[in-house]
């Protein structure tokens, strides 16, 4: 583990160089932010000793490299869409009818909005939303139940309606 003086002093150097790799490769403050403190975090737990300044930098080039294509390979961006993507679909997709719908889809807690939006937006069934979210076929289904209650109760729809 590294002194707070070195790790500070490696912050101080390097800071702009980590944030400028990550927005080239990430293109989010949010991510950029994330990936920055993963990157000074792993530079302070570690105990490799550089040779000199410029292996110290390379290392942490490579270092912010992997941890860049690590968030592109998480589940989260592999499995989800942008507000901005999701709005764009409308007006290519008909199943998306009128944007008061789709606004009170995306109000719903993220349960109940993931398990709408992968039935109806992208036509998973049940069991395979289920595989998707690791969950019972079960939940699934008491998910998606209680997601139309809400979204019936929000639009103003019947109680009694199924």
């Amino acid at each position: 583990m590294r002194s707070e003086d070195e790790v500070n002093r490696a912050i101080g150097q390097y800071a702009d160089m980590i944030k400028r790799i990550c927005l080239i490769h990430l293109k989010n403050d949010a991510d950029t932010e994330d990936v920055f403190q993963t990157v000074f975090l792993k530079y302070a737990l570690s105990r490799i000793a550089f040779e000199n300044e410029a292996h110290e930098k390379a290392w942490l080039i490579r270092v912010t490299i992997n941890a860049c294509k690590d968030v592109h390979k998480s589940f989260f961006r592999t499995h989800t869409v942008s507000m901005d993507a999701l709005k764009e679909m409308q007006d290519n997709n008909p199943a998306v009818q009128n944007m008061e719908v789709l606004e009170a889809v995306l109000k719903l807690p993220e349960k109940y909005r993931r398990t709408i939006y992968l039935h109806y937006y992208e036509g998973y069934t049940a069991p395979q939303i289920g595989t998707i979210l690791g969950k019972n076929v079960n939940t699934i289904y008491t998910w998606m139940q209680r997601a139309k209650q809400m979204l019936r109760q929000a639009l103003g729809g019947e109680q009694d309606a199924k």
